[in-house]
């Protein structure tokens, strides 16, 4: 049973971002400063990636601790179980496919946690770390 009504539970829902979070914001300028340019969410690609960065043949998701259910911070809600259960085991089900699907293209493939992202400090690590992952 959720704690919510109908009418709540649709008002909060309707406030997650599937794009432009404030953590995507954050690194694509982190990455911009690093001269990386990126198409942004485009869904000419696979999967729908966060960024794509074609000159490199790169594609980068920032997964949400929640949605892809992070092995340090992820959780189910505690109403409505079932639905939830089936709903995240799905994304992951699709992160593998559309992992599996950029290694035939022989494309890279950067899945970044987005708590590795939330403080500045790990942010422009993260940044580093991926200009020496594609160079």
């Amino acid at each position: 049973m959720d704690m919510f009504s109908k009418e709540k539970r649709s008002e909060i829902m309707s406030k997650i971002r599937s794009k432009d979070t404030k953590i995507e914001i954050l690194f694509r300028k982190a990455i911009w400063k690093k001269g990386f340019r990126y198409r942004k969410n485009s869904s000419k690609y696979f999967g729908k990636p966060d960024l794509v960065l074609p000159k490199y043949k790169t594609v980068i998701f920032i997964d949400s601790c929640f949605w892809h259910n992070c092995p340090k911070h992820g959780y189910l809600p505690k109403s409505n179980l079932k639905y939830w259960r089936r709903k995240i085991e799905r994304n992951k089900e699709r992160d593998k496919e559309v992992s599996k699907y950029y290694k035939k293209q022989c494309w890279k493939i950067i899945r970044i946690w987005e708590h590795k992202i939330i403080k500045e400090k790990q942010l422009f690590l993260v940044a580093k770390k991926i200009f020496e992952t594609i160079n």
